[in-house]
């Protein structure tokens, strides 16, 4: 009864799975095997959006007086999150984690001591203080080691630390994380499906936005599925087809942007997590309205995600800059006023200044049309990345310059703008930065010139896929090439899919043809 409740739980069957897990508590008398059994009826009614129910059942657990120590210590330490998620009261979770994390040193128990670690990083990320998380979360990952019985934890917590590191700007080194992250699923063999939207979301701040799109696949048929250890059923999916989405449409290719807006707007949005995790999915939803000339409606998009909710962690700041452009756009300045303060309002939680900041100066720039405040932000990305945000800073800067009479400064940042949008091959941000500056008089220098990347053949691959493609000639096993690039098995098949695609081949002796007619060699 027991495995059928965790079989029932890790099949997404969590009503199922409940049911199951409260029949077998009726008959069960071993003490580990009612606390493992009640850790599942935990996350089945949390799964099931039963966050109450979940918080009882973790009490009730708790109240038994025969529960084992290491159990304890664990259910402490979920109790810590479904805390958080269920009332966002921060102080009331650091102060059941710190529980947890006492009674999992002393039960000498790496799963639960760890755990209340990520419940410390979660609340230290939520307020902003992410020096601080990145030292809790580093905790963690050193208290895990390389035990394989804590894939799921690890794979959770390696997932917080490059999150963190993004926050504190720290681009190199949230690739770093994730390249050990990788070559550590390797060498135990587990699969590393937990890695393929965190890498994507990764990619698309860093500008790479065609290795984004491969990490995540053609489809989501192989979507990272239930970890049971955690709270994170939907969250893959709804920022799978939200970063989907959005690359799609800030490349105008809008039949692909609406196929993956309409696959992500179904799901349902019931927990904290999901609420977390849809800000992609709102951002594409905002750009698609807009693109249909529906600014205000864009702009309410954006506004939904405001005010971040109490022991909410989203990270609102990355949207605001568009909310304060739409909302002055449709003539609401009232809506871009309430937009820059809550960008003000993050900026002030970072204990360490970073990109909330960043994100203030161009609020405030664009907000009183003050080129100073967006020529510290465009200093900021230029220093520090991450890439995909130079380009628009970049481009409200041109606009701020041009309504100040500088048109020549104006037209000299309009075309870096371009210049690196044309990287991105984000043709919609192109097109309405030529918008926005067209009725100053400003145009970009060098028009017509750019060249088009090729459709077909080998000019149309991309520089991971050249690299790959070389690797195939030479005999590489997929494996190998996973295991060489840092990739997972699943990310080389789908660069190796586009390649055949773009080649016009049937397999990989043909990748061999093409690369020795390019004058590669084997």
């Amino acid at each position: 009864m027991a495995s059928l409740a965790w079989a029932l739980l890790a099949a997404g069957s969590y009503q199922e799975a409940a049911s199951q897990a409260s029949r077998a508590l009726t008959v069960m008398t071993d003490p580990v095997r009612r606390a493992e059994t009640h850790w599942v009826l935990t996350r089945a009614q949390v799964s099931a959006g039963r966050s109450d129910d979940a918080i009882a059942t973790m009490r009730q657990a708790l109240a038994s007086a025969e529960l084992p120590a290491e159990w304890r210590a664990r259910m402490l330490a979920l109790l810590a999150m479904l805390q958080r998620a269920a009332t966002g009261d921060l102080d009331a979770t650091d102060a059941t984690a710190i529980q947890a994390l006492t009674a999992g040193e002393e039960a000498g128990d790496a799963f639960a001591t760890a755990h209340a670690l990520t419940d410390l990083w979660l609340t230290r990320s939520v307020r902003r203080d992410h020096v601080a998380a990145l030292d809790h979360i580093d905790r963690a990952l050193r208290v895990l080691g390389d035990d394989p019985g804590h894939a799921d934890l690890r794979s959770f917590a390696q997932d917080g630390c490059i999150f963190t590191l993004q926050n504190l700007d720290r681009w190199p080194q949230a690739e770093a994380t994730l390249r050990r992250a990788r070559e550590a699923s390797q060498r135990s063999g587990n699969p590393d499906r937990a890695t393929w939207v965190t890498a994507a979301v990764l990619r698309y701040w860093l500008g790479e936005w065609d290795d984004a799109l491969a990490e995540l696949g053609p489809d989501d048929a192989d979507a990272p599925g239930l970890t049971h250890s955690f709270l994170r059923e939907r969250w893959s999916a709804l920022l799978l087809h939200g970063v989907s989405a959005l690359i799609a449409g800030r490349r105008d290719e809008r039949a692909a942007a609406d196929q993956q807006l309409r696959q992500g707007l179904a799901l349902p949005i019931q927990t904290l997590a999901d609420r977390e995790n849809q800000d992609f999915l709102v951002a594409a939803h905002a750009l698609a309205l807009e693109q249909s000339g529906e600014t205000r409606q864009a702009m309410a998009r954006l506004a939904a995600m405001l005010p971040r909710r109490d022991g909410e962690m989203t990270l609102i700041h990355q949207w605001l800059p568009d909310l304060v452009r739409l909302a002055l756009a449709a003539g609401d300045r009232l809506a871009a006023q309430a937009a820059a303060q809550a960008c003000q309002a993050e900026a002030a939680a970072e204990t360490h200044p970073a990109r909330a900041t960043a994100a203030s100066l161009r609020c405030d720039g664009l907000l009183e049309s003050d080129p100073g405040p967006l020529t510290e932000a465009v200093a900021h990305y230029r220093a520090l990345g991450p890439a995909t945000e130079l380009p628009a800073a970049l481009e409200d800067l041109a606009v701020v310059l041009a309504e100040r009479g500088r048109e020549e400064e104006a037209g000299t940042a309009l075309t870096e703008a371009v210049s690196r949008y044309e990287g991105l091959q984000a043709r919609w941000d192109i097109r309405r930065a030529e918008d926005r500056l067209r009725p100053h008089g400003v145009r970009r220098r060098g028009r017509g010139q750019r060249a088009q990347r090729a459709a077909f053949g080998w000019a149309a691959l991309t520089p991971t896929e050249v690299k790959i493609a070389v690797m195939v000639a030479r005999g590489d096993s997929t494996s190998d090439i996973a295991r060489v690039m840092s990739l997972s098995r699943r990310t080389v098949q789908t660069y190796i899919s586009h390649i055949l695609a773009k080649l016009g081949a049937k397999g990989r002796v043909d990748i061999v043809r093409e690369a020795l007619r390019q004058g590669v060699s084997p």
